[in-house]
């Protein structure tokens, strides 16, 4: 009897390990971190689990599936990749010219009591394709919305008030709807203010994830300010405002669906966001209308051809009239009264950014017309000619709209940054909140080139709001703490090139570390990819550090010199400032056409690879690891 115990045993937990064999069409999932891949088809069998996957990208472009790919299941059990079928695994994948494709992953057999998996695309690769939460029972995706979001609509007929000018501290309060384990348990808050907002490799704050996927998080602000929550990039617009609360809820199943091929027919699973908080009307409209202010006035951003053939005050009446244009439009529209009081601000922003970005536009298209024709001299002669012919009155506006430039909400808008930027010269402009945010812009570019503030410029900030004040004060502080930090950080060395010829100096650079692997990084403390790539790359370079490879960074005198100073100690490395010259001929030599240039370089001093732009951190580590 005891052998047939055992046999019967058997037969059972082998019944419990063998999977179902079935097929499951289109499956929901929760999230995923790109617009590139679907699964279109699960199929499962008890030899294999195999995803059919829908790919959708630029076509003549490639992607790549690793073979450190896997799944993991609810359960934590983990299947690495067995294959691809169609695709070759680690090897470049070409878009055809329809722009979509499909090919096949196959994995081991699932464990009974899968119910969801998620899909990793290079386990250590923090940049590889992820889908989560694909369901492997459930046809649809069902949310729970917090009773505090179920409110009635915010009356479409109340404008938009105009905020308070204050700085302080704002609370952004939030849930991610569909959270479950697996998918990333951090939230990034990006405001977008008016001097820093937007700057590439910019270290923006994140919010831990809460067990039910709620968060908070507190954010000091200079008046009211567009925030974006970046969640497995998807990025959610709200507003916040110092001393206040915005409260939004992130329905990523709905998210999901909107922006998949395969599922954006389906029924809705609710709204994209639910939320409480300064501007709310504004908030849902543009949620169900994610471009509709950007739809509505970008017109007024396009370099015009007839820039080249007619007069600034011709060019500056035909703005006016397509920002009247644009008012008439969104007055008659259905929109809500808010929507249409922020157009007309969002508008007039545009249409002064157009005026501030005209002369740059022109001498732009006539480079490229005359590219062939004329010398860098005289297209710079040209240049000189023209700015002499710009009306001294041309940044100057009708009263109306000097008013909207000089509004709280002015500042918000998209636009508003290249309103600061305004030659750099401030003489044209009448007394206004515009002026003050430009002098006081003056200040910041100090402050982010690691100069703190001198007794000069305490005296002029007394003639600023004091909400320009508070920032600069707090800025001011932040810095001394970051320069007295610096002063303990490790890991980096600066190298004097020495007196070599032009034509030895990349030889003897790379000569000071014959026989290791090198990652050469021409880069510039002005270049927001620099720093972005630079910033995505610190992770790749803690997983290499056991590895014989060495970090070269080379810059010019285009960088300031206090600056590269202050910004070095977060780039462990060898370091290299370049004279104009040096930097000039290498650019020459190395045929370098912009920044940031990356070459590898292999242990016996060979170029194994080079790429102008960054190409992405997955891309680096494998060039890499193939010189090691």
């Amino acid at each position: 009897m005891k052998p047939s115990h055992l046999f019967v045993a058997g037969l059972l937990l082998l019944a419990s390990c063998t999977p179902e064999n079935r097929v499951i069409e289109n499956p929901v999932y929760t999230a995923r971190n790109n617009d590139v891949i679907e699964v279109s088809k699960v199929s499962l069998t008890d030899s294999t689990t195999v995803l059919d996957i829908q790919a959708t990208f630029t076509p003549g472009y490639w992607i790549r599936i690793v073979s450190n790919s896997l799944l993991t299941d609810n359960n934590g059990n983990n299947y690495p990749i067995t294959s691809g079928i169609g695709i070759d695994l680690d090897k470049e994948f070409w878009m055809p010219e329809s722009g979509e494709a499909t090919f096949q992953l196959a994995f081991p057999p699932l464990k009974r009591g899968a119910k969801t998996i998620d899909f990793i695309e290079g386990a250590d690769a923090a940049d590889g394709f992820r889908i989560w939460n694909i369901q492997l029972k459930e046809a649809t995706q069902k949310i729970n919305i917090p009773k505090e979001f179920t409110q009635a609509e915010v009356d479409k007929n109340a404008p938009l008030t105009e905020p308070a000018f204050i700085y302080g501290p704002a609370t952004i309060k939030g849930k991610v709807l569909g959270y479950t384990k697996g998918m990333p348990d951090k939230i990034t808050i990006e405001d977008y203010n008016p001097f820093y907002g937007g700057i590439m490799g910019k270290e923006y704050p994140e919010a831990t994830l809460e067990k039910d996927g709620s968060f908070s998080y507190t954010i000091n602000l200079l008046g009211m300010t567009r925030i974006s929550l970046n969640y497995a990039e998807n990025y959610i617009q709200i507003w916040g405002m110092p001393n206040e609360t915005s409260e939004v809820c992130i329905n990523m199943p709905e998210i999901t669906r909107r922006k998949s091929k395969i599922h954006a027919d389906k029924a809705s699973i609710g709204e994209a966001i639910y939320y409480k908080g300064p501007w709310e009307s504004l908030v849902k409209e543009n949620a169900k209308k994610s471009t509709i202010v950007y739809d509505t006035s970008r017109e007024l951003s396009i370099p015009h051809q007839e820039l080249l053939n007619t007069s600034f005050e011709a060019f500056k009446d035909n703005e006016i009239k397509i920002y009247e244009t644009i008012i008439e439009k969104a007055n008659q529209s259905d929109l809500s009264q808010a929507t249409k009081d922020y157009i007309k601000v969002e508008a007039a922003a545009r249409m002064m950014s157009s005026l501030i970005m005209a002369p740059d536009n022109h001498i732009s298209l006539y480079q490229r017309k005359e590219m062939n024709n004329k010398s860098k001299a005289e297209i710079l002669a040209y240049y000189d000619k023209m700015k002499q012919s710009i009306p001294a009155d041309f940044y100057q506006l009708p009263k109306k709209l000097e008013d909207l430039l000089n509004s709280t909400i002015a500042i918000t808008t998209n636009p508003y940054p290249s309103l600061l930027r305004i030659n750099g010269n401030t003489s044209t402009m009448k007394e206004g909140l515009l002026k003050s945010m430009n002098k006081t812009l003056a200040i910041v570019n100090d402050l982010h080139s690691f100069i703190p503030l001198t007794d000069e410029q305490k005296e002029e900030m007394k003639s600023l709001p004091e909400a320009c004040q508070q920032y600069l004060n707090d800025a001011n502080k932040e810095l001394l703490a970051t320069l007295e930090a610096n002063k303990k950080k490790e890991g980096h060395h600066v190298n004097e090139v020495g007196e070599v010829a032009n034509e030895k100096l990349f030889e003897s650079i790379i000569s000071k570390f014959r026989g290791k692997v090198l990652l050469v990084d021409f880069w510039a403390t002005w270049c927001g990819p620099c720093r972005a790539a630079n910033k995505e790359m610190k992770p790749m370079k803690e997983t290499l550090k056991e590895k014989d490879i060495v970090y070269v960074y080379i810059t010019g005198e285009t960088s300031d010199r206090t600056t590269w100073e202050q910004m070095i100690p977060d780039l462990k490395g060898e370091h290299f400032y370049l004279t104009e010259e040096q930097w000039e001929y290498l650019g020459n030599s190395l045929d370098i056409s912009g920044v940031p240039t990356y070459y590898i370089i292999d242990r016996e001093g060979n170029t194994a690879f080079r790429s102008v732009g960054y190409p992405g951190t997955s891309k680096i580590k494998e060039e890499l690891e193939k010189a090691l």
